[in-house]
């Protein structure tokens, strides 16, 4: 019997960690989704609030077996049930989304588990002590996808990275024209919906993104 062990989250939360659209077409979802993939993203989340429950199984089931052929690391968004289901490598949750110790419990302690905690560095702590195996702050700059998102500044990830042993991913408005000062202030990771799914060039969006973590 194989004896599965934990990715270290360091070494697969980093880079461009991109966030699927609301997109009800799978098939186009999967085309976008290739691209994505081969621009060389490190981690893919899969997010849909407009899909319903057997929508998002689906999909999510499809993204499965798409980020294990390219080995990115597949997270699941809000719902652990649904990542345990898919063998998803982990699942992120947010404000509303449950705690940390109820998604250990579905999951396992093999699998990772990220947290929002927006522009609140306490919240990160908690999180962290709870067995968050990283944090997300955000929104750094303007989002279309959440304009009523609370603002968070540079100066958050450059206290967090001083204090926190996690990996940390910043979100919100976020592009390759902005994005350096946030790889510069601490963020392992930049997680971005509409600057890659957005883009004319999808591969070409995501490596010019990646370029930024090697300035």
């Amino acid at each position: 019997m194989k004896v599965q062990t934990k990715m270290h989250p360091s070494s697969v939360i980093k880079g461009v960690y991109a966030l699927t659209p609301d997109n009800l077409n799978t098939e186009d979802l999967l085309l976008r989704v290739r691209q994505v993939l081969k621009g060389g993203v490190q981690v893919l989340q899969y997010r849909n609030k407009a899909a319903d429950a057997a929508l998002r199984l689906a999909q999510a089931q499809a993204l499965r077996t798409l980020t294990r052929m390219f080995g990115v690391t597949f997270i699941v968004n809000d719902d652990a049930q649904l990542a345990a289901t898919v063998d998803a490598d982990g699942v992120h949750l947010g404000a509303a989304d449950g705690e940390v110790d109820a998604a250990r419990g579905i999951l396992g302690s093999n699998k990772l588990i990220g947290v929002s905690c927006y522009n609140r560095l306490q919240l990160a702590r908690d999180a962290v002590v709870t067995g968050a195996d990283y944090v997300a702050f955000g929104a750094f700059y303007s989002s279309t996808v959440k304009p009523e998102a609370v603002v968070a500044l540079p100066a958050l990830l450059h206290e967090a990275r001083a204090e926190l042993s996690v990996p940390i991913v910043a979100i919100g408005g976020i592009t390759a024209e902005n994005g350096a000062v946030l790889v510069q202030a601490g963020a392992n990771a930049l997680a971005v919906i509409s600057a890659v799914f957005d883009a004319a060039d999808i591969q070409r969006s995501v490596q010019d993104l990646n370029n930024l973590f090697r300035k």
